[in-house]
């Protein structure tokens, strides 16, 4: 099978008085899909082998939901097969370090994003979340990076944006004060409002699995919505479940 897994966006940080919080990063993006790209620039993973009887757990992450907290993990984890996205690290407010995660949070230091998943995030106050194809700050201060084109889907839709204090990432991140969209991994928006209760939300992530149409349909489905596009059948996640062959 091939899979694109991403994990839930990290929070958005609030103002302190003085300056605009920074966004969160978004959920880390591991990619299988063929002729793609995971994020923070890697090549496509291997295709992963599943075995006859077994079932798979997939876990959808949630995007973090209040100040200071990372996205969580997705991940698919049987027999064989273990593949888990980090969720996206928190941003901050001044003079605090973004957090690490599959894309770093924003902050007066940018939150390290993990290898193969996403980007840091921008450096400096009322910085960007990385995204899962460029770091935060990229296209201005402020500014969530972007994320990752996929067509698993039958169309190209671009998911795993970084927030942002004034814009988020194209992907679902965050801007402006925003929440990062759902299911997409998209981290949430820097705000200028204050108090910790005004941090903004991360978005939660998604999962898709895909094999040939020629390759048996899974007997075990739970949660998961089955499509045909072109040459493949496509299982999508937006909330945790099980998929298995037997």
């Amino acid at each position: 099978m091939e899979y694109l897994v991403i994990a839930g966006g990290g929070a958005g940080a609030h103002d302190n008085g003085v300056y605009g919080g920074s966004g969160g990063g978004a959920g880390g993006y591991r990619s299988s899909i063929v002729g793609e790209t995971s994020g923070g620039g890697a090549s496509a993973e291997n295709k992963a082998l599943v075995i006859s009887g077994a079932t798979y757990t997939v876990t959808v992450g949630g995007g973090a939901q209040v100040y200071a907290t990372n996205g969580s993990n997705s991940s698919i984890i049987g027999t064989a097969v273990s593949i888990t996205s980090q969720g996206g690290g928190f941003g901050q407010t001044q003079g605090s370090a973004g957090a690490a995660g599959g894309s770093g949070g924003g902050g007066s230091s940018g939150g390290a994003g993990t290898s193969g998943q996403g980007y840091a995030g921008g450096a400096g106050n009322g910085s960007g979340g990385g995204g899962a194809a460029e770091a935060g700050n990229t296209d201005g201060a402020g500014q969530g990076g972007d994320g990752r084109s996929s067509s698993v889907t039958g169309s190209a839709v671009t998911r795993a944006g970084g927030g942002g204090l004034f814009g988020g990432g194209d992907g679902g991140g965050g801007g402006g004060s925003q929440d990062g969209t759902a299911n997409t991994g998209g981290g949430g928006g820097g705000t200028f409002s204050m108090g910790s209760g005004n941090a903004r939300k991360g978005g939660s992530g998604v999962v898709f699995i895909r094999i040939r149409n020629t390759e048996k349909s899974p007997t075990t489905l739970t949660v998961g919505t089955e499509s045909i596009v072109g040459d493949y059948k496509v299982y999508t996640f937006n909330a945790s479940g099980t998929i298995g062959w037997s």
